[in-house]
């Protein structure tokens, strides 16, 4: 059974791109501007460049959707990198809550953005600092040419 970690992402990220989010009106404008920032961006080359853009917007559009229903605004939506991953940071001002996997629910019930996630991603966790809640994914990036 899945399950998502209490980790802070990966160390020594340096943030890409933040989108604030205040209402679900705006997740389509959030898909367009991370498929537009990102590809042809030099920092995503990989072999399955379309690949890893699909999983990465997917991932960034259900998260951002969990943290706008269940969270409180605003939601914050942070692309960052290091050496090795880009990864995707989404908070929420709700420090009442965990985030939960949806493993018991029917499929039509909803609620799977975070099983989602760990499905697309290369891995994912949760941490809260003392204003928000955030919720991190990681996805590939090609390795930078020897020098």
């Amino acid at each position: 059974m899945p399950t998502i970690r209490t980790s802070p992402p990966p160390p020594y990220a340096e943030q890409l791109l933040l989108w604030t989010l205040e209402s679900p009106t705006q997740l389509r404008e959030l898909r367009a501007s991370i498929q537009r920032e990102l590809v042809n961006h030099p920092l995503v080359r990989t072999d399955d460049q379309d690949d890893i853009l699909d999983r990465i917007v997917l991932v960034a559009t259900e998260l951002a959707t969990n943290a706008i229903r269940h969270g409180r605004p605003p939601t914050e939506v942070r692309l960052l990198r290091n050496d090795e991953n880009v990864i995707l940071d989404v908070a929420d001002r709700d420090l009442s809550s965990v985030p939960e996997l949806a493993h018991t629910r029917p499929v039509h019930a909803g609620g799977r953005g975070l099983l989602l996630a760990l499905e697309f991603s290369l891995d994912v966790g949760w941490y809260a600092t003392d204003d928000a809640k955030h919720i991190w994914a990681t996805f590939p990036l090609e390795p930078a040419p020897a020098a």
